[in-house]
């Protein structure tokens, strides 16, 4: 088995299936298995998922609550059979010989995890590359104006570049690298649990790579749209526990300080 594609899935039925069908058009000669692991939907994907069942490429788990993203990609991926997981969200859809590309990449870079090129459905380049935070890349961004310093960014090149972290939204990773360091840390419900895994990987001495050739076009943030409230709940409930009490709370006041700095002296 060449590749495991890992998709958690929420509450988004009909983005889902575009998904699943971009997967089938574009696996090419590839041998895949794609594992859905639905994450206690309330809406009718339980239904889509059972018909879809049929399907011997489709493996479906289906949660008796939400798990999370890291719980939900765990259960998947002591399911996975392939040489290589791609974790992939419902809300993706999969180009014309990126599988390909990743797969080739990954195989010439095997202790490297690899994240590929998020694109918006305009063509426009989503951020998905992380810089691991800290309180002098905050100071860079918010006081000094020093842009993708700490923030979400994407790097501006065509060629493959070794990154900090990338998103868990479309993270290409060898199973000798999950053998290596173990599971996702399920203590992150949602949010920094694929900063918290690159972190693991190079503090082993792995690398993380940021592939901009494999495109992945995306709807972001699409399972958290209808509940806004809560999905902040959870990123500031992560970031506490990324980064410390202590060092969240002095980042959370430099930006504060800095953005409101940054409006009153009309800084961009």
């Amino acid at each position: 088995m060449d590749l495991s594609i890992i998709i958690p899935s929420y509450n988004t039925k009909k983005l889902l299936k575009e998904c699943l069908n971009s997967l089938k058009k574009n696996k090419g000669k590839l041998s895949i298995e794609i594992i859905v692991v639905d994450n206690g939907s309330t809406d009718s994907s339980v239904d889509y998922l059972k018909k879809t069942s049929k399907d011997e490429m489709i493996q479906i788990i289906l949660l008796d609550q939400n798990w999370g993203f890291a719980g939900a990609v765990n259960k998947g991926i002591k399911e996975a059979r392939g040489k290589f997981l791609l974790l992939l969200n419902s809300d993706t859809q999969i180009q014309k010989e990126t599988l390909k590309k990743a797969i080739e990449f990954a195989q010439n870079h095997p202790q490297a995890i690899v994240g590929l090129q998020l694109v918006n459905f305009d063509g426009s380049i989503q951020p998905s590359v992380y810089h691991f935070p800290s309180l002098r890349r905050a100071i860079k961004e918010f006081w000094l104006g020093q842009k993708d310093s700490y923030q979400k960014y994407f790097p501006k090149t065509k060629k493959a570049i070794k990154v900090d972290a990338v998103t868990g939204a479309v993270m290409f990773i060898p199973k000798k690298i999950i053998k290596k360091i173990g599971l996702f840390d399920e203590k992150y419900f949602f949010y920094f649990e694929d900063l918290d895994y690159c972190r693991r990987a190079r503090k082993v001495g792995l690398k993380v790579y940021y592939l901009p050739p494999a495109q992945v076009f995306h709807h972001h943030g699409a399972a958290g749209k209808a509940m806004p409230e809560i999905t902040h709940q959870w990123l500031v409930e992560s970031s506490k526990k990324y980064n410390g009490l202590v060092k969240y709370y002095l980042l959370t006041l430099i930006i504060w300080l800095g953005q409101k700095w940054r409006r009153l002296t009309g800084k961009k």
